[in-house]
């Protein structure tokens, strides 16, 4: 059986400036078919989970793991985002060009400036040597209060003198590129993060908070291209407000992103592609459980 993905289209269009519908349900005995038809089918992008069980950030990372899973995703995703460009990262956008997935390289930015310039300078060199498509300047620093925005503007425009031939632009929560005009005006293209979980949505309501994400994004981008960088929903932890993370939950929300991105022509990078323990300790044990494959690799759904 082959589910046809305009047919959900026609059904359960929604117009973008009405929020306040119910999140549509599909049916759970459709549910499995539905989304391995869209795996099959391809999305637009994964951000790319790097990490194995007992590896995190700051770990070198072998180049026989990330083809591993670079060959796990390449027959569903046209792109990859990957988030720094060292420490093993910088294999990630060469293996993939390699494989003809295109790549959003970001360089990972935080309160240490000579980090920031050796990250700066390998993106930079990656993109001479043309392995990336679109250039990050930069993953939720301002959100983080890593850095000023005089001292990101720096950094963006360093990489857009450099690379006057590729996009350059900077990640962020959809919001700041409202709260950023300066920011916004000097990026090539918008990369905002959606999240509705992170703020607590509850489920029938998340597609269409994601969507005001990124149509309040888009109001502000003076015409340029927004991408959604990340959006995603965890499929095990603990509730945010009511915001409730279920197997369930992260399966319709995957069907029905990818659905709404091909209705609307809305480039999305799902977050993630693999279940990453170490996001534990960062985000609590809700952050281990937003991959579409579990920590093992295989897929969850």
């Amino acid at each position: 059986m082959s589910f046809r993905l305009e047919s959900y289209f026609k059904k359960f269009a929604i117009s973008h400036d009405d929020f306040s519908q119910d999140l549509f349900e599909i049916p759970e005995l459709e549910c499995g078919t539905l989304f391995q038809e869209i795996l099959k089918n391809g999305v637009h992008g994964f951000c790319f989970s790097l990490y194995e069980e007992g590896q995190k950030p700051g770990d070198v990372v072998t180049q026989e793991q990330i083809v591993r899973r670079i060959n796990i995703i390449k027959p569903h995703a046209q792109w990859i985002r990957s988030f720094s460009c060292t420490q093993g990262n910088e294999l990630i956008p060469k293996l993939a060009k390699k494989e003809g997935i295109k790549t959003l390289v970001g360089a990972w930015l935080g309160n240490d400036k000579e980090k920031n310039k050796v990250e700066l300078d390998a993106l930079i060199d990656l993109a001479k040597k043309g392995y990336v498509d679109i250039a990050a300047v930069g993953n939720e620093v301002l959100y983080r209060k890593d850095l000023t925005e005089q001292e990101l503007i720096e950094c963006i425009q360093y990489v857009k003198n450099a690379l006057p031939n590729i996009p350059v632009g900077y990640v962020d929560a959809y919001y700041e590129f409202s709260l950023r005009p300066n920011i916004t005006a000097l990026c090539d293209v918008i990369l905002c993060n959606c999240y509705p979980y992170w703020e607590g949505t509850p489920y029938q309501y998340a597609i269409q908070h994601m969507k005001q994400m990124y149509y309040q994004t888009k109001a502000v981008a003076n015409g340029k291209q927004v991408i959604i960088t990340e959006t995603g929903w965890p499929s095990q932890g603990e509730n945010l407000k009511e915001a409730i993370p279920s197997k369930t939950n992260a399966l319709q929300y995957f069907i029905q992103t990818q659905l709404w991105s091909q209705q609307d022509n809305v480039d999305v990078f799902y977050f993630s592609s693999f279940d990453e323990s170490w996001k534990v300790g960062a985000e609590g044990e809700v952050g281990a459980y937003w991959g579409i494959w579990d920590k093992n690799e295989q897929l969850k759904y």
